[in-house]
């Protein structure tokens, strides 16, 4: 066993038993070798030792003896395991006893026996295949045994030959233990892999028995549930088609809409449940092919007849082709049907608008081959394999736009190995594909009578007579009553796999989508569905309530959203294009949609389909089937919730807008108070300023004229003293006309100015200011004009300018430098001049004050907070806008917008 690792208590246990059976087989096979081996050794003892040969003799047979009674012991069966491992244990004891005696009786240490033991101690390895303890006891056993030999046998100590033969015993143990670990090693690690593969293989037994079980189980399920199917089907369909052939005309459009989809969708279930039954039949053996004589001819025209109606539907070519030959031959009608039809209507499932299909029969030796091509979309390569795999779908995507649950072609080759024929494939994705099976072709015995079934009259009216004539009342027939009602079974069967093949296919041209038609109603609903019986049901049900918009796919449903922004939408799981998830969750991302109630309608009721349907962003969803009832309460109260929230946005809206524009009243009132307020301050201010003033104008007149009695000296100072004083009467004069101009806006007259000249004017005028510390750069349209004042103009480009040098002086540079840049354009009528420095910038929070009046960021007594007010003013007399915008630290950029013709209602001087 291995040294160091865990074993388990059930692997120990077994292997223990194993070693033992394995212990005593190989120990009667090494007892068999002494008893006949050591009477051979006589030869030996005759040529070694001839005067020993008798006594000799005599012990080898005593040894044999002695060894036969111990595998007579072996031999015994029903024992206690202590008895067989003692046995098993402890042959060796004979034979080495009897060696022994020998080496005593010939000279001990100088006897050339020894070698006799090597062979014993080998055997205990090779041969019984001991475990290292018994291998290890052993060797020490007879070691100890050859000792006592050599001891009395030996007359003199002899080192030369007790060296000699202790080497040769030493190495023989060395190999024999050696050789024993690893094998025993080996042993019990194949032993170990055995039992579990041995285990695996039990549990996997017992797995497939439980899954035989569990299928067989099955089986029956699938049986009972679809024989127990049937017939409510039965019940449901046949008076379905006694009324609609009765009273079809008594009744109104819409209710024998209803009716007509009740009894299709009725015909598909029965179908699908017919297929579920024939798979259930093939899983369990019961199902045989009954052959009777098929005129093929007629029965593949019959075929295609049934399916050209919906190759019309679609633009598509149907081509039925047979071969003269084919003739007549012994095959399973209603299976061949199920092949035939299976193919074909796979075939226009998969084939477009404008494609063409053939249906094809030869006779190929003792074979009927049968041939579907189309000119479809094909197959990809690599789910060829997987084609005739039940439930097996190339797209088995929500967004799938081909119906179906997998069964058709799966049924298909099962039929036909039925009939031990084959069936195979060849398909090239984008270009087409072909169907070929390969039946026996056994001809009919001489005077067979061969049946000719016409397609059965799928009219309403045929269907209601045979129906009635099954049952002999006008009601539906029970299954298995009589040949009438099992002749109504079989033609109700035949026209389920007709109409269950056809209304699976939801291809070809795109459907048309109903128009909305006039809005009679306060509320619209968005449905969208890929089923037409579906989305018309749920259309007609929603129409007397809700303006209903119908689409068949879920990209319709996103961009019908969008345009018509409804006030419900429900979205089936699974649709072409977009699944109703992909599809809820961009109108969820559109922000005029996103608001809108969505309802998911799916067939999976799990957590995980909820869980997805809400993280998307549904609204609701309602399981598959649900009733009517449900419908309309779940979409009244998403539709009266979602109009309660618009109301209230609206209000809230409404209400917002009321304030502001109370807000803006209330600023216009404090504004007018100001101005009423300022207006009232600046009539006093100018008339007391104005006389004060004028007086220092006139002394500085005088003072001026008697300059020429200062000495020469002292004339240039004097001279510059009285230019100061003239600056500052000039600047209190400017005051009083911004005052003025502010508070009692004149209507003065416009005229065209240029430019270029009025913004020379006022940087002219701050020349001091600017001049080698600021870098001015200027792109002026060439020949710019602008309708306005050209007085004011320079007054508010003063202003301007002088904002974007006080900017500057607030601002510390480092590597840039600072600048003001003068651009002018004409663009959109307007004649536009924007001035921009690098200074300090107007913060956001206040950028939407600074044209107030008196606003200033400014300390006390370095500015009034007039000047972008005046401006302000100014540009609106004249038609124009003064913006502003800014990044704090970075720029400033303000904008003036003057219009380029002379503005209506302003006179020109």
């Amino acid at each position: 066993m291995r040294v160091g690792s865990t074993i388990a208590p059930e692997i120990e246990h077994s292997y223990s038993e194993y070693t033992l059976a394995t212990s005593v087989r190989n120990a009667q096979v090494a007892l068999v070798l002494v008893i006949v081996l050591m009477p051979i050794g006589y030869v030996l003892d005759y040529f070694v030792y001839r005067g020993f040969a008798e006594y000799f003799l005599y012990l080898r047979l005593c040894t044999s003896l002695f060894s036969a009674l111990a595998l007579v012991a072996l031999r015994q069966s029903g024992m206690s395991t202590t008895y067989y491992h003692v046995l098993t244990a402890s042959w060796w004891l004979i034979p080495s006893l009897f060696i022994n005696m020998m080496i005593a009786s010939t000279q001990g240490l100088n006897s050339t026996y020894y070698a006799g033991l090597n062979l014993v101690m080998l055997a205990v390895s090779s041969v019984i295949q001991a475990t290292m303890l018994q291998s290890l006891i052993a060797i020490s056993v007879i070691a100890s045994m050859y000792m006592g030999a050599c001891f009395f046998g030996s007359q003199h100590f002899d080192v030369r030959m007790f060296v000699n033969n202790g080497y040769f015993m030493f190495c023989t143990s060395a190999i024999v233990l050696t050789g024993n670990f690893f094998f025993n090693r080996l042993r019990f690690r194949e032993f170990e892999l055995r039992w579990e593969l041995s285990k695996s293989r039990r549990a996997l037994e017992e797995t497939n028995q439980k899954l035989t079980e569990l299928d067989q189980i099955k089986n029956r399920f699938f049986a009972n549930i679809s024989h127990e199917l049937r017939t409510p089907l039965t019940l449901i369909i046949s008076p379905l088609e006694t009324i609609l052939a009765r009273y079809s005309q008594a009744l109104d459009k819409d209710a024998v809409g209803l009716l007509h989809t009740m009894h299709g969708n009725g015909l598909r279930l029965l179908k699908l449940i017919n297929d579920l039954l024939d798979l259930v039949r093939l899983d369990s053996g019961v199902m045989v092919a009954r052959r009777e004589p098929v005129p093929l001819g007629e029965f593949l025209q019959g075929m295609a007849s049934a399916a050209k109606q919906m190759a019309e539907d679609k633009r598509i070519n149907l081509a039925v082709t047979i071969a003269p030959e084919v003739g007549t031959a012994m095959l399973d009608r209603d299976k061949l049907e199920k092949i035939v039809l299976n193919l074909m209507f796979n075939a226009l499932k998969f084939t477009p608008s404008g494609g063409r299909i053939d249906l094809r029969a030869d006779k190929e030796g003792e074979e009927l081959v049968l041939r579907v091509s189309d000119t479809g979309i094909g197959i990809p390569a690599k789910d060829l394999p997987n084609v005739f795999g039940r439930f097996f779908q190339v797209d088995s995507s929500a967004r799938r736009k081909f119906q179906g649950v997998g069964i058709g072609l799966s049924l298909v080759k099962e039929l036909v190995e039925l009939h031990e024929g084959t069936v195979k494939v060849e398909s090239v994705e984008g270009q087409g594909t072909a169907f070929t099976a390969r039946l026996p072709y056994i001809q009919p015995e001489a005077g067979a009578v061969v049946v000719s079934r016409t397609q059965p009259d799928q009219s309403l009216p045929a269907v209601a007579a045979a129906t009635e004539a099954a049952s002999g009342k006008g009601e539906a027939a029970p299954a298995g009553v009589s040949a009438g009602s099992q002749e109504w079974l079989s033609n109700l069967y035949h026209r389920a796999n007709l109409f269950g093949s056809a209304a699976g296919d939801r291809s070809g041209p795109p459907k048309r989508v109903p128009a909305s038609g006039p809005n009679l109603h306060p509320f619209t609903a968005l449905i969208a569905d890929d089923q037409p019986d579906m989305l018309g049901f749920i259309g007609s049900e929603l129409s007397p309530y809700y303006n209903t918009i119908q689409v068949s796919d879920g990209q319709q449903a996103v961009d019908k959203a969008l345009e018509h922004i409804p006030d419900i939408i429900l979205l089936d799981m699974m649709m072409p294009e977009k699944d109703g998830i992909q599809a809820c969750r961009e109108i969820r991302a559109a922000t005029a949609t996103r608001s809108i109630p969505i309802i998911l309608i799916t067939a999976h009721v799990d957590e995980e389909t909820k869980l997805n349907a809400l993280r998307a962003g549904a609204s609701d969803f309602l399981p598959k089937p649900f009733s009517t009832t449900e419908l309309h309460v779940r979409v009244k109260n998403l539709v009266d919730s979602h109009n309660f929230q618009r109301q209230l946005s609206t209000k809230n809206q409404t209400l917002e807008s009321t304030i502001d524009q109370l807000k803006e009243t209330e600023s216009q009132l404090v504004q007018t108070e100001k101005l009423a307020s300022l207006g009232r301050l600046s009539a006093g201010i100018i008339h007391e300023i104005n006389n004060p003033l004028n007086y220092a104008a006139t002394g500085l007149y005088t003072l001026r004229s008697k300059s020429r009695l200062i000495p020469d000296a002292d004339r240039d100072a004097y001279a510059e003293v009285l230019k100061d004083v003239e600056e500052g009467i000039q600047r209190v004069k400017s005051i009083v006309s911004d005052l003025r101009t502010f508070t009692h806006p004149g209507e003065r007259g416009v005229e065209e100015v240029n430019v270029q000249e009025v913004v020379a004017s006022a940087l002219k005028f701050l020349s001091q200011e600017w001049k080698n510390k600021v870098t001015l750069r200027m792109n002026l349209a060439d020949g710019q004009v602008i309708w306005a004042d050209k007085n004011k103009v320079v007054q508010v480009l003063i202003n301007v300018f002088q904002n974007s040098l006080d900017a500057i002086n607030a601002k510390t540079y480092g590597t840039e430098k600072p600048e003001i840049i003068i651009t002018g354009r004409v663009q959109r009528g307007l004649s536009i001049l924007t001035v921009r420095d690098n200074g300090e910038g107007i913060a956001p929070e206040i950028i939407g004050k600074i044209f107030d009046p008196f606003f200033t960021t400014k300390d006390v007594g370095e500015g009034m907070g007039l000047g972008l007010s005046i401006c302000y003013r100014i540009m609106k007399d004249f038609g124009g806008r003064i913006n502003a915008n800014s990044e704090k630290g970075v720029f400033c950029e303000l904008s003036l917008e003057f219009p380029v013709d002379q503005p209506q209602g302003v006179l020109q001087p």
